[in-house]
């Protein structure tokens, strides 16, 4: 991951400042523009063939909604930003995708940028990121490839449900990014499970030898969601204050649940992160209680050989005279000690529960 972000940032290195240059990884085949014009009564939903076709909507007295899937058609972005009047350093922050999240309020229009984050086929945290631009009767948003949380919003939109379509573009900010903090939810929600399964596992103490290996991974993912998560707070807070036309006071409410949620989100990430520092202090517990184990047994084994050795070492010197070695059953005698004291050892240390 840490190589994937300095690769990303040497692309920028020597660059003239708003150049649009795609730092992600994910490329679409093909740009895909889908809009969304609405009023209260009415709607149509458009895939729109040419970059060009979405000047037609920036007058129009209706809202808005125009997605753009394909970051890497940075001629087609630059095109759009032109259209829009976009700021160079705007179009620069959308394809620099390892940009942190943030807010930039501009003339007539506001620049959202925060992640995206889901889990793909094989369990792994995906993080994209997602732009917005807020106007006054348009959002623009911008991501890197097809796929994404907003299918619910795009629902409402179509069955004119709740009140998006009744409100002005702010309020379709909202709503996408509300969507957005939703699935943080269920990220936050996985991970707990994750982190409870290896809790449960470490108590069993039937520990897996690449435990380890799952608990530095855990903890990987949770500081890639802290790092993903906790600046959005200072956007949204930002939203709140605004005095921006753009901003109707009665969305201002709306933002604020959203900024509730991110403190609930914040909150469960943390008590996630002491329970990851648990983990990793109960697994290194778990293997020196077993390494303990190990020496307890090693040691009773050695204890319990050592008046046997120290009979047979007597009986073993080079003496011309010693007693009992002419005795005929001195050999049995001899045996019979060292079991009597190789039997009494033991039950001494089960009765002291050393063993």
């Amino acid at each position: 991951m840490g190589k994937k972000r300095t690769e990303n940032y040497k692309k920028h290195v020597g660059q003239v400042p708003g150049s649009v240059i795609y730092t992600g990884k994910k490329t679409n085949k093909k740009l895909h523009i889908h809009s969304f014009d609405y009023t209260k009564e009415s709607i149509e939903e458009t895939v729109l063939l040419n970059i060009e076709d979405a000047s037609a909507y920036k007058e129009t007295s209706s809202v808005t909604w125009i997605n753009i899937n394909g970051l890497n058609y940075t001629q087609e972005i630059s095109n759009i930003g032109n259209q829009y009047n976009l700021h160079p350093l705007v179009l620069e922050d959308i394809t620099h995708t390892s940009q942190r999240p943030k807010i930039d309020e501009y003339e007539d229009y506001i620049f959202v940028v925060l992640k995206m984050l889901y889990y793909d086929e094989k369990e792994q945290i995906v993080v994209e990121q997602v732009s917005f631009i807020l106007g006054k009767n348009y959002v623009l948003t911008f991501q890197e490839a097809e796929g994404d949380v907003f299918d619910t919003i795009r629902e409402r939109l179509r069955e004119n449900k709740g009140r998006i379509r009744g409100l002005k573009s702010d309020y379709l900010m909202y709503a996408l990014i509300d969507a957005v903090v939703d699935n943080y939810f269920s990220v936050i929600e996985t991970l707990g499970n994750k982190i409870e399964d290896l809790e449960t596992e470490l108590f069993s103490g039937n520990t897996r030898e690449d435990i380890n290996i799952e608990i530095q991974q855990l903890k990987r993912e949770i500081l890639k969601v802290r790092r993903a998560i906790f600046p959005l707070r200072e956007i949204i807070s930002r939203i709140e204050k605004s005095e921006n036309s753009l901003i109707n006071k009665r969305t201002i409410t709306y933002y604020r649940d959203v900024y509730d949620h991110l403190i609930q989100v914040s909150e469960n990430i943390d008590i996630y992160r002491e329970m990851i520092w648990s983990l990793m202090d109960m697994y290194m517990t778990t293997i020196s209680n077993k390494m303990n184990e190990v020496m307890k047994v090693l040691t009773i084994i050695a204890t319990i050989f050592i008046p046997l050795t120290f009979i047979a070492g007597i009986y073993g010197m080079n003496f011309e005279y010693i007693p009992e070695l002419d005795y005929r059953y001195s050999y049995f005698i001899l045996w019979g000690i060292m079991i009597v004291l190789f039997v009494g050892m033991l039950y001494y240390f089960r009765r002291k529960k050393w063993l």
